[in-house]
């Protein structure tokens, strides 16, 4: 992973660490002009873009048709970076569908996988070998990563860029919407993030790779927490000023604009346990994954 402040010699620093980390970088500063707020978020991604990207003759982005990962596509375009999109799923999955329609739209070169249910299971089987743990989430969104990872791998891409962290910094889940002091929650789960950091680490050390993080850039994370809650959250949108940088950066507002379920979901990993759990005789989702271990 290349991460500002959290890998040390190729190795990942405690919770204690990382907490203090944070906690370095807050700040009581508020930016209330919205069009300053958009246009340095802006500005400082494509400058955390060039800089994770100076010796890169190629790479990959763990690719969704997301938010996140379509405004990292778009400023790698703009930038004429050498670079392709992977996604992976089961049959019928969203994030394929929308991954395919968003490459089209902005010409991205992508690459996509639909796996079968046993080959699903063989990398639930070897995620939960590297986590050495069996958490429900985890294991979801962690084989989406395996997998993703294991697609670049065939075209020699050992280098992968993620979305990581805008959803803390930009109130990207569904709890920010009934939450007062967003951006106090945005602090704590941009704490949080830490779990969520160490088991991607952990899978991409495994195989061998490296994740790029544009978004936890210290600089952005700075400037997120300076962004005004209204800004985050607009008529039920969350992540609104990021759709509008989208837009500003030649996104189609049908594909800025769209609702994403979590990578364990729009993949259809979520499913697949679900169905692999009770073919192998299992009530609950928990224990045939601790019957994996």
């Amino acid at each position: 992973m290349e991460m500002q402040g959290i890998i040390k010699n190729k190795k990942l620093i405690s919770q204690d660490e990382w907490d203090k980390y944070i906690n370095g970088l807050k700040t009581n500063k508020i930016e209330t002009n919205k069009e300053r707020c958009r246009e340095l978020v802006k500005e400082k991604l494509v400058k955390s873009i060039k800089k994770r990207t100076i010796n890169l003759k190629k790479f990959g982005i763990l690719f969704s048709g997301g938010i996140d990962s379509s405004i990292i596509a778009l400023i790698c375009k703009k930038l004429n970076l050498n670079l392709t999109c992977y996604c992976i799923g089961l049959k019928n999955s969203k994030d394929i569908e929308w991954a395919e329609r968003t490459a089209l739209a902005l010409n991205l070169k992508l690459k996509t996988v639909t796996l079968e249910l046993d080959k699903t299971e063989k990398i639930i089987k070897k995620t939960i070998k590297i986590l050495k743990q069996t958490d429900i989430v985890d294991v979801g969104v962690g084989s989406v990563l395996y997998a993703g990872i294991r697609l670049a791998k065939e075209d020699s891409i050992n280098t992968l860029f993620t979305g990581t962290g805008s959803d803390e910094m930009f109130a990207g889940y569904s709890r920010f919407e009934n939450i007062k002091n967003i951006n106090k929650e945005c602090w704590s789960s941009i704490k949080n993030i830490y779990n969520d950091i160490e088991r991607d680490f952990l899978i991409a050390k495994n195989l061998n790779a490296k994740l790029v993080t544009p978004f936890l850039d210290e600089n952005i994370i700075k400037l997120a927490m300076q962004i005004p809650s209204e800004y985050k959250i607009k008529n039920n949108i969350r992540k609104y000023i990021l759709r509008e940088i989208a837009l500003d950066l030649g996104l189609p507002k049908e594909l800025a604009f769209r609702k994403k379920t979590a990578a364990q979901y729009g993949s259809g990993i979520d499913k697949a346990i679900s169905k692999l759990t009770k073919k192998n005789g299992f009530k609950y989702k928990k224990d045939y994954l601790k019957s994996l271990s």
